[in-house]
């Protein structure tokens, strides 16, 4: 599989290095025969290099956190036989179960990669600059859509709270921004002028739901420049992405994540679950070694876990979870319903709803547990608010609930 473009540029902001199809042969001489590579993946030069040579090679390549400790991954899967078809091997996130490996196609990965570029309009004019962590899925999503159509990937390391990031987005045209939820909490925080960064038209939204008012601001913000707004969807299941909503149909179509990537459709179970079928499909999981010998498991059909409705345009409506349900006094709740309706990241313990609110005075704690539980329609105590600075994350920026449920 070859993601890497005849046209496509890869620079570091802080270095100047920049990709060459010799430094991919290198790395591919580096690497030589052999089955899983395990690449911790850092937002450098060198570490792209060796991502693109082990997809040319045909060496599956499982993608680790370069902070973490990485030695499990190793110890549970660096024996056994691999399929021919394996290219890729993403972990979950962990953020509500076990982290498990997902096992991704050549085929899955172009196809998402061949997705995205043609909803974005990807050519070989934009410039789009590194906001995210290439070891998750989002991150990797955005290097390979633009690596595929000859775009250019600035390398940017030091974060969107820093001067530096800001600097390197005007010095290098930068034209698309991607941001998980909560770094666009983050940009509220910071003023983000669009207008400040003259090339700047296009921010992408993906790892989670974000807020209907943020999707609203940032579209508005966006349009001021003539820029947009896509709020996208997708899981590490799907290579990563399956939707997205056309900026033109943000205000019409409000809280949807849009409609079906090219190829793939949207259906919704009998018991109201999302599934999605298309040509970015995971073959399926691996728990062990011995998975990694399993041929294509899932057909293209992917049983999401989110809840959701599809209106009669296609256009889907996520509403939830399946497991992200909690009891209070006995009565099932849904956890992201509430967090769609109150600025607050809710868990559940001990048959009560704890909600965890940014900053929150005791006075703004006290209204938010009575607007909470008069929404339930239950006495407020059965619903705990705890003020909190900063949410828990995990490395690829969303919200980390097993720590806030260990914090219970």
């Amino acid at each position: 599989m070859n993601l890497l473009h005849p046209g496509a540029r890869v620079l570091d902001a802080a270095t100047g290095e920049t990709l060459t199809a010799s430094t991919v042969a290198e790395a591919a001489t580096e690497l030589g025969p052999g089955a899983v590579v395990f690449h911790p993946f850092s937002t450098t030069v060198p570490d792209i290099a060796r991502y693109l040579a082990a997809l040319q090679l045909g060496r599956p390549i499982v993608l680790l956190d370069p902070d973490g400790d990485n030695t499990h991954w190793a110890e549970r899967f660096a024996t056994g036989d691999v399929h021919p078809d394996l290219a890729l091997l993403l972990t979950t996130s962990g953020s509500t179960g076990n982290p498990k490996l997902v096992r991704l196609s050549a085929d899955a990965v172009l196809a998402n990669a061949g997705q995205i570029a043609d909803v974005l309009d990807i050519t070989a004019d934009d410039v789009a600059i590194t906001t995210l962590p290439l070891f998750y899925s989002y991150g990797m999503s955005v290097l390979n859509s633009h690596l595929l159509r000859g775009a250019t990937v600035v390398l940017e390391r030091t974060g969107l709270m820093q001067r530096d990031f800001w600097t390197a987005a005007v010095e290098y045209h930068v034209t698309s921004m991607a941001f998980v939820p909560y770094q666009y909490e983050m940009l509220r925080r910071l003023r983000f002028d669009p207008a400040k960064y003259p090339a700047l038209r296009k921010l992408t939204q993906a790892g989670g739901r974000l807020r209907t008012d943020l999707v609203t601001d940032f579209a508005e913000r966006m349009a001021t420049v003539d820029g947009s707004l896509y709020v996208m969807y997708g899981q590490t299941e799907a290579a990563p992405r399956m939707a997205t909503l056309p900026p033109a149909r943000l205000a019409e179509k409000q809280g949807s994540v849009g409609l079906a990537l090219p190829g793939g459709r949207f259906a919704i179970s009998p018991d109201g679950e999302v599934v999605y079928h298309g040509p970015n499909v995971m073959m399926g999981y691996a728990d062990t070694a011995a998975d990694l010998a399993k041929g294509d498991e899932l057909g293209g059909v992917l049983h999401t876990g989110d809840l959701g409705r599809v209106d009669d345009e296609g256009f889907l409506f996520i509403t939830g979870r399946i497991k992200r349900m909690g009891k209070v006094f006995g009565v099932r709740i849904n956890l992201d319903d509430v967090e769609k309706n109150f600025p607050v990241t809710a868990v559940a313990g001990d048959d009560k709803l704890t909600v965890f609110a940014l900053d929150a005075t005791d006075d703004e704690a006290r209204e938010l547990r009575t607007k909470i539980a008069e929404w339930l329609g239950t006495h407020f105590s059965g619903v705990v608010v705890r003020s909190i600075e900063a949410l828990p994350l995990l490395p690829n920026g969303k919200v980390d609930y097993r720590a806030l449920e260990a914090s219970l």
